[in-house]
């Protein structure tokens, strides 16, 4: 039964947070009797809600659980001063980016009426190897998740997206070694992503933080001031838990 309710619940994409039952049957691979006595369950909990048109979207508890388990929650917070200083520099698009999966997730964006073309939003998800964030965490990712994504598919978005294994290989390496990335266009022509690593202070990557600005030749000029706010976002971070100390939580 929980799985089905997952199923459920999966069935729901940032392009379309509302559907019919039928559709949601369809895409849990369930039958609509099923998918609708689930659905009114969950509509019944708060964790699906349904709209005047009588499709059915995510429910407001779904997301407060969300928020109240999420492990990126401090993480944002932490971060939200040093996107704010960046985006007030730069006037287009800052991101905050975690690896989840095969996948980058972002987990935060500031953007700007009239800023440059950008296809990711919060809770989004693009490629590892097509998008700057995704290729500072794969950089840094374990060994058999790069191995696992050098395999393919690399699917090409735009005429520049690197997908030769051996390119994106070398790529990773450089960004190993810089710490840093400019992708130029890889996703749209007429944008370009600077990524850095933000790490806690055991040293180890817990997200990326990036701009998405226009794809001429001044995009490399933002990787000292993304790294600056990469410093300060894992300074505040909390610091990590002593063994043996009890937590005021519990």
């Amino acid at each position: 039964m929980l799985t089905r309710a997952v199923r459920i619940l999966e069935a729901f994409t940032p392009d379309e947070p509302a559907l019919t039952v039928s559709e949601i049957a369809r895409r849990s691979r369930l039958h609509v009797a099923t998918a609708s006595r689930l659905v009114a369950a969950l509509v019944g909990h708060g964790l699906l809600t349904r709209r005047p048109d009588g499709t059915v979207g995510v429910g407001v508890r779904l997301w407060e659980l969300a928020l109240r388990a999420s492990p990126t929650l401090g993480l944002r917070d932490a971060a939200m001063p040093f996107l704010q200083d960046v985006h007030a520099v730069v006037g287009h698009h800052v991101q905050l980016a975690v690896l989840d999966g095969d996948q980058v997730l972002f987990v935060e964006r500031l953007s700007a009426p009239g800023a440059v073309v950008n296809y990711t939003r919060i809770a989004g998800r693009l490629p590892l190897y097509a998008s700057s964030s995704g290729v500072v965490l794969l950089a840094s990712g374990p060994r058999d998740l790069q191995e696992r994504v050098l395999a393919g598919p690399l699917e090409r978005l735009t005429a520049h997206t690197v997908t030769d294994p051996v390119r994106l290989r070398a790529l990773l390496a450089d960004v190993r070694r810089t710490g840093s990335v400019v992708l130029a266009g890889h996703i749209h022509e007429e944008a370009a992503g600077v990524a850095v690593p933000v790490r806690d202070r055991r040293g180890a990557v817990v997200a990326a933080v990036s701009v998405i600005v226009p794809n001429d030749r001044h995009a490399h000029e933002k990787v000292p001031l993304l790294q600056a706010a990469a410093l300060g976002i894992g300074r505040a971070l909390a610091p990590p838990a002593v063994r043996g100390t009890t937590s005021l939580t519990g």
